[in-house]
């Protein structure tokens, strides 16, 4: 996620899950209001983000709010997915160059922490968002798993499909991303244990 509250790049809009492609027109409604809640998160994390006020800031009615992202919880789930694209495509253009599969793993989740690390309340209010999304948020939430995922697989840098037990070390190593993002939030873990948290997992790249 990039350090600023806008994203790094703009990336293909998605629809929820089952909806038809938006418009264009529809399609820059929804980034001024993912900008918007960005925004607004960034200032103030979680509880600072309330429907009226995207609405307003975004300039668009409140129930043409309510139809794009039914709860505050679709729409950080969303914000949290917009934020993990934009740092794809940067680390895409500035790839980790290690030779070892593990270390550039290591380094696009350690760097990808180091963003969320500037912008401390954002990443309170996505992560919190994520906590509390039941299954009406379901799609969007395995969207967000997708592109965590996506961010490994592209470390690895393979060219073929990844095999069952490199599946099985992206779930492991993105399980403990994850969770050491909740403990670094809630103050149980330092910077230095969750650095040393990401090396530890990616390893297990290199088991057979």
């Amino acid at each position: 996620m990039p350090p600023s509250t806008e994203p790094l790049t703009t990336v293909p809009v998605a629809p929820r899950p089952g909806e038809l492609p938006l418009t264009t027109s529809q399609a820059e409604r929804r980034r001024r209001i993912l900008r918007a809640a960005t925004a607004l998160a960034a200032r103030g994390g979680y509880e600072a983000v309330q429907m009226r006020e995207v609405a307003e800031s975004a300039q668009v009615a409140l129930g043409t709010l309510y139809r794009y992202f039914p709860s505050k919880v679709h729409l950080l789930v969303a914000v949290m997915l917009e934020q993990l694209q934009g740092l794809r495509e940067h680390i895409r253009r500035h790839p980790p160059t290690d030779a070892d599969p593990a270390p550039r793993v290591a380094d696009t989740l350690t760097r990808a922490f180091h963003s969320l690390q500037r912008e401390p309340l954002l990443a309170e209010a996505m992560v919190r968002a994520l906590s509390f999304a039941d299954r009406s948020v379901g799609a969007e939430v395995d969207q967000v798993s997708v592109a965590t995922g996506q961010l490994i697989l592209d470390a690895i840098g393979q060219s073929g499909p990844p095999s069952e037990s490199q599946r099985a070390a992206v779930r492991v190593i993105e399980h403990t991303w994850h969770s050491a993002l909740v403990s670094w939030l809630s103050g149980r873990s330092s910077i230095a244990e969750v650095r040393a948290d990401l090396h530890t997992a990616a390893r297990l790249l290199a088991l057979p």
